[in-house]
């Protein structure tokens, strides 16, 4: 009986405790200019924040450009200047070509996805293993969140703040802002405080949101590929005539005699080729270093697509939603108490 009553009364006492600590979190006053300076901090954190990521990306971009540029030099180019390789490219153009059906420009569209297809698999899915661009979005996103994390604390604790009210605040402030529905949505506290961070629905939305956006440009620009499947494609075709004055005579001359002749104008224009080959190499060197530069560029700095897009987006809509508050100098309202 006696151990029962005692049971009774703990649970009376820490009730009383639990309320009394609701009360106390629900009426700890902060005065509207602490606000303002906690909020204008928090903009300097992310600030802050924000240009340590954009460190940590250009460092990747600068390794994934790196090891991208040796394997282009390595694969690619070797693979797409030998005999045998333009030999294969004259036949898909003879193809595409026939297959046309009065499509302009038929032929050096379909050249040029196949061209984009062979570059992803002989060099952007080989870096990939080491290291891609969407590693390095997800990587910098979640280093400016913790960055932007471990400032908060202290901010709380420098205007004597008590966590729970901290923590209130910041669930008053948009972080991700795509609803409806609000499974698109998230504050600053649901930012911070979720590990890892892809488990957020509204941070995968919001990841959606960035890859609608645009590519972000893991290789060579379809206008450069175009360009370059364009001159290959005028190339060949106009390779053709030659060929088929080629053809007729071996054709005159006989069976025997005109498999020789096969063989040996085969023979001349393998000559022909490796004699060329060199500056054929130069050419889509230059090209594709074009290439490189501007999806690099595109990559690291577009603020709706490259990589640290997502970053860009948190940022800002964490910034506008404080500067809002701070000039219009409406009151700061604080989410409700939860039981």
């Amino acid at each position: 009986m006696l151990r029962s009553l005692m049971l009774v009364v703990m649970l009376v006492l820490a009730g009383c405790a639990t309320s009394q600590r609701g009360q106390q979190v629900a009426t700890v006053a902060i005065a509207q200019d602490t606000w303002r300076q906690v909020d204008r901090q928090i903009i300097a954190a992310s600030k802050s924040a924000l240009e340590q990521a954009q460190l940590y990306a250009r460092g990747s971009m600068e390794h994934w450009r790196v090891l991208v540029y040796e394997r282009t030099e390595a694969e690619f180019i070797p693979w797409f200047s030998s005999y045998w390789t333009q030999e294969w490219l004259a036949l898909k153009v003879s193809w595409y070509s026939a297959s046309a059906e009065g499509e302009a420009d038929s032929a050096a569209k379909r050249l040029a996805a196949y061209l984009q297809e062979q570059y992803r698999e002989q060099v952007l899915a080989p870096v990939a293993v080491e290291i891609d661009p969407e590693a390095i979005r997800a990587n910098a996103t979640g280093y400016y969140v913790r960055l932007l994390n471990q400032q908060i604390p202290v901010i709380a604790q420098r205007h004597r703040i008590p966590p729970e009210v901290m923590n209130r605040r910041l669930h008053g402030i948009t972080a991700i802002n795509l609803g409806p529905p609000a499974a698109r949505n998230a504050s600053l506290y649901e930012m911070v405080h979720t590990e890892p961070l892809n488990t957020l629905p509204a941070y995968a939305a919001l990841i959606d949101h960035v890859d609608r956006a645009a590519d972000t440009g893991s290789g060579p620009s379809d206008a450069v590929i175009a360009t370059v499947a364009q001159r290959t494609s005028e190339k060949i075709e106009a390779q053709f005539a030659t060929r088929g004055a080629a053809g007729a005579a071996a054709a005159v001359a006989g069976k025997a005699a005109g498999a020789l002749i096969s063989v040996g104008v085969a023979g001349i224009r393998a000559m022909i080729h490796e004699g060329e080959r060199e500056d054929m190499e130069a050419q889509i060197r230059k090209s594709l270093s074009a290439a490189f530069d501007e999806a690099w560029f595109k990559s690291l700095k577009h603020p709706l697509s490259g990589v640290m897009a997502p970053v860009y987006y948190l940022a800002g809509e964490i910034d506008d939603n404080l500067m809002q508050a701070d000039l219009s100098g409406r009151p700061v309202e604080l989410p409700a108490v939860v039981p």
